[in-house]
């Protein structure tokens, strides 16, 4: 048991440094989905704005 007394430090550390490790890996990857997202979006906003009305469908048109 005196061994494993001797290394507590360590064994604090590593489990300290696996959750820190843990969460900013959770993070940086939940950042990348929602900028992937984001992308998506605007990528479907801007196919949908050109398929508006057709020309001469929309009395604004014939100005």
């Amino acid at each position: 048991m005196e061994a494993l007394s001797e290394n507590f430090g360590w064994i604090e550390i590593v489990f300290t440094a696996l959750v820190a490790f843990g969460f900013g890996g959770y993070q940086l990857w939940s950042v990348n989905r929602e900028i992937e997202r984001d992308k998506q979006k605007k990528r479907e906003a801007d196919s949908s704005v050109g398929s508006g009305h057709t020309i001469g469908e929309h009395e604004l048109d014939d100005r």
